[in-house]
């Protein structure tokens, strides 16, 4: 571990969190934190399928930094709230491809800080699985770089002083959030809990707003206090709640986990062998960045339990197991995480609960933060089912599941990977669900009671004819989102399915496949096709029009399924 600035006695109590962490304090010098800023960002900058990990945070106290956050990086503060680390400067993601394109411009998080942008404003222009926390934006943001495309993404628990400008971006949703304004339309932006949500009616403009958060529960987060004491707060399960948790409620209720119980793990000596004993004797888990082979799956066990990864952190399965099987009890906690599929195929990568699991978990649900799929890309992986939700109640805040498009190892044959999200569990919430490429239902969900705020789905770019992406006579392809037929309750808001087919003659007959009965209901809908090739039939079941590729491009939309008789 990096540590700036430091005396020694703090130094001391400080925990080593390896060589991958890099911690900040008031007393570094300018011209040294820029300095380790501009290495890191250099390795990182255009490193999309690199194995380096990195985490850099700020203890209490005041900044001046330009801080660019590239690939596999985390910047966060050290307070109890964003306030208390306040960052002034140029702090930013920026384009990873050419022309100010940010659509890979994947994997990286900031969070918990206060920010003081340079000329008023902060450029965020990120993708998918690039969260943005618990951030105070003394200024206004823009999601975009010069009306440069992107497809995020993930603003939550955050404070902007001005305007929000989304530009081209694709899709994002802001989960209990408060602004000046937000201006920006385009496909499917939705605003869940959120303060100031702007005004207008879907479809046009593309804006679907619920207004309460029927199920909040923020991720945890990393606090150091003046003695150098360490801790993971977790904070507790609120209802029906709008705005951030930290700006406007009392979040005394929040628990702390001090570090005695906690186990740092380090991929460069630790196996998973190692890492179940600590859980299996209770000890919270805290993972360092790094990438973690694991010849067996991590077992969590035990109720309350945090597993939190450092600088996405990566876990790799290398015998064909789960990265994590979860038992079905209260209050599992697992954010923070890349899962990579192994090149022997998993049956699934994350399963929460076993099947059949029966647990009534109250105020205490299982939840998922940030935690990232990937099937190939990196390298060849394959996986059946990438996450198992098997535990009622669970909560999904975030998550990107993704068949690799492009990098190593991708092919029709290569990186199999049959659905990104099973819910088994019933009463499951997700937000922010981003599912995409896999060679079945991306989405297949057979609990009761389920409720989906924003999805966003590529379905595979690389069928390679008709007669292989078909699921049943006369039904050309695999729904992006499937609704069992059994299913009576369900429930989704603000939910868009695109194609982007390379081979000609293929199509998709439904976007979303689910039961016709009155307790299944969605609400804002549409697709897309890009590229020239193929398209979509029908938007639900065998309701909406098709979409009509380019030239002359037409993205069907639906307001309500089912529709007003």
């Amino acid at each position: 571990m990096s540590v700036f600035g430091l005396a020694f006695a703090a130094q001391a109590q400080t925990p080593d969190l390896g060589p991958n962490v890099t911690i900040f304090s008031p007393a570094t010098p300018r011209a040294e934190m820029q300095k380790k800023v501009d290495e890191t960002y250099a390795l990182e900058r255009h490193n999309e399928f690199g194995a380096e990990r990195h985490a850099i945070f700020f203890l209490p106290g005041d900044y001046h930094l330009n801080l660019p956050v590239g690939f596999y990086t985390e910047v966060a503060g050290l307070g109890a709230t964003p306030d208390a680390t306040h960052l002034t400067g140029d702090i930013y993601a920026e384009p990873a491809s050419r022309d100010n394109n940010a659509t890979t411009t994947f994997w990286r998080s900031i969070e918990n800080l206060a920010v003081t942008p340079s000329n008023d404003l902060m450029e965020w222009a990120v993708s998918q699985a690039a969260p943005m926390r618990r951030l105070h934006v003394m200024g206004s943001l823009t999601l975009h770089v010069h009306q440069g495309w992107a497809s995020g993404g993930w603003i939550s628990d955050t404070v902007v002083d001005g305007r929000v400008d989304s530009g081209p971006q694709q899709q994002w949703i802001s989960r209990n959030t408060e602004w000046k304004s937000w201006t920006g339309s385009n496909w499917n932006m939705v605003f869940v809990g959120a303060m100031q949500a702007p005004r207008g009616d879907w479809p046009n403009p593309a804006f679907t707003r619920v207004d309460r958060t029927p199920l909040e529960l923020e991720k945890p987060y990393l606090v150091a206090d003046d003695a150098m004491h360490w801790r993971i707060v977790v904070p507790s399960l609120a209802k029906n709640t709008i705005g951030t948790s930290w700006y406007h409620r009392n979040t005394a209720s929040a628990r702390s986990i001090p570090f005695s119980d906690v186990y740092i793990a380090s991929s460069d000596h630790d196996s998973a062998a190692s890492m179940n004993a600590q859980l299996a004797a209770g000890k919270s888990l805290l993972l360092t960045p790094g990438n973690y082979e694991l010849t067996e799956p991590l077992r969590v066990m035990h109720p309350n339990t945090v597993v939190l990864g450092l600088g996405f952190a990566t876990l790799k399965p290398t015998h064909g197991t789960a990265a994590i099987e979860t038992a079905d009890v209260d209050g599992i906690d697992i954010a923070g995480l890349l899962i990579d599929a192994g090149l022997q195929q998993s049956p699934v990568l994350v399963q929460v609960g076993p099947r059949n699991s029966n647990g009534q978990h109250g105020d205490h649900p299982i939840a998922l933060h940030d935690v990232f799929f990937r099937v190939g890309g990196a390298g060849a992986g394959s996986a059946d089912v990438n996450l198992e939700i098997n535990s009622h109640g669970t909560i999904i805040d975030h998550t990107w599941i993704w068949r690799a498009d492009h990098g190593k190892g991708v092919g029709w044959t290569q990186n199999l990977s049959n659905t990104g999200l099973l819910v088994n569990g019933d009463d499951v919430t997700v937000y922010g669900l981003f599912v995409e490429h896999h060679q079945r239902f991306q989405v297949q969900w057979n609990g009761e009671r389920g409720r989906t705020y924003f999805y966003q789905s590529e379905i595979p770019y690389d069928p390679p004819t008709q007669a292989a992406y078909t699921s049943a006579s006369g039904v050309e392809g695999w729904a992006a989102y499937k609704v069992a037929d059994a299913v009576k309750q369900h429930e989704a808001w603000g939910v868009g399915v695109y194609s982007v087919f390379h081979n000609p003659d293929v199509f998709l007959t439904h976007a979303f496949e689910v039961p016709k009965t009155p307790g299944v209901r969605f609400h804002d809908m549409v697709t897309v096709c890009l590229l020239t090739n193929g398209g979509l039939r029908h938007i639900i079941d065998d309701t909406g029009e098709p979409t009509k590729c380019a030239p002359g491009r037409i993205d069907p939309k639906l307001t309500e399924f089912p529709t007003a008789q």
